[in-house]
């Protein structure tokens, strides 16, 4: 059976009262009294209950974290610079996965104010805000991660996409590719069509190169491996010589359908890949997979940086956007 707070208070001799001020304002407590309450604690195996104390305090200590797709090794770095950041500030945070599902992250955005957590930090699927307008004008500060905005209303941090999709289609150009496919989806997704865009323009700064739009329906492994089976006949046929993946998880899924099959093409002899992100499992791939960085881990650090000062009187949110960096492999070396 759960031990009470009024049997802390009973076997500390002190006011129930008491006790709550040494678990959340042991500065108000002398000394001599914040050890006795916390022996009697360890006597008697107490647990604060964190759901009470958040109903009584208005919030948690906690932030939730809604990932766009938690199987993606660069939210789970993300997450884990937000966690390392909130570790500091004394805060926890709550991990929950939209699965590139709007049904779900509405879900998870309700579920999380019902839990009254202290922040929200969101990747959002769509570019229409107005569910997490409402839940700031209830009291919850919002933090867009991986997602820019032009709505300055709300604190974001993220990469210039467009500066990275130049990157990575510059890079091929150089590199003498003239006949480039862009794979990614879906178009809800700003990161995706700024990335797009950014290699769209590089591609029209060169008078014989042209550049396609594959959709796919997910930023996944087994959508790369089905769109690179699909594409592989073209490849042979010479009609594109380099792939540009929105995300790592496609590019290496593409790199997989580009080599199986009964007539695998050669990359980066027949086709170069770059993609996006820089997940470790890009550089340990069959051949290794040039990339788009993104600081994974120190975006993060920074949303939750941004979260706290959002809790600051007359605070007004920030836009923190980093500068991609492109890592050059195997996947994209010249012929």
């Amino acid at each position: 059976m759960a031990v009470s707070v009024k049997e802390v208070a009973a076997r500390a001799g002190v006011s129930v009262g008491t006790v709550s001020n040494v678990i959340n304002r042991p500065d108000m407590v002398k000394a001599e009294t914040v050890e006795k309450v916390h022996a009697a604690i360890d006597e008697l195996g107490y647990v604060p209950n964190a759901a009470a104390q958040a109903l009584r305090e208005g919030q948690s200590r906690s932030i939730g974290f809604i990932a766009l797709d938690a199987s993606n090794p660069f939210f789970t770095d993300v997450a884990l610079g937000a966690e390392r950041q909130a570790a500091r500030e004394g805060l926890s945070v709550l991990l929950a996965n939209s699965d590139e599902s709007v049904e779900r992250e509405r879900s998870h955005i309700e579920l999380f104010e019902r839990g009254r957590v202290r922040g929200l930090l969101v990747s959002p699927l769509v570019e229409d805000l107005a569910r997490l307008r409402d839940v700031r004008r209830r009291g919850i500060p919002v933090v867009l991660v991986d997602r820019g905005t032009e709505d300055t209303s709300f604190a974001s941090v993220s990469v210039d996409d467009v500066a990275g999709g130049e990157l990575a289609a510059r890079h091929l150009l150089d590199g003498g590719r003239r006949r480039l496919a862009f794979v990614g989806g879906p178009t809800s997704l700003r990161q995706v069509t700024d990335r797009y865009r950014g290699a769209a323009a590089a591609v029209a700064s060169v008078d014989d190169a042209s550049i396609e739009f594959v959709e796919t329906m997910a930023l996944s492994l087994r959508g790369g491996m089905r769109v690179g089976a699909e594409l592989r006949p073209r490849v042979a046929a010479g009609e594109i010589d380099a792939i540009f993946a929105a995300n790592d998880l496609l590019a290496i899924g593409l790199q997989q359908g580009l080599l199986g099959g009964d007539e695998p093409v050669a990359i980066p002899g027949d086709v170069a890949l770059v993609g996006y992100d820089d997940i470790s499992f890009a550089a340990a791939a069959v051949v290794p997979i040039t990339s788009v960085r993104q600081p994974r881990e120190l975006i993060g650090e920074t949303a939750v940086t941004l979260l706290e000062e959002l809790r600051e009187p007359g605070a007004e949110p920030r836009q923190v956007v980093f500068e991609p960096e492109l890592v050059a492999r195997a996947s994209s070396a010249s012929r």
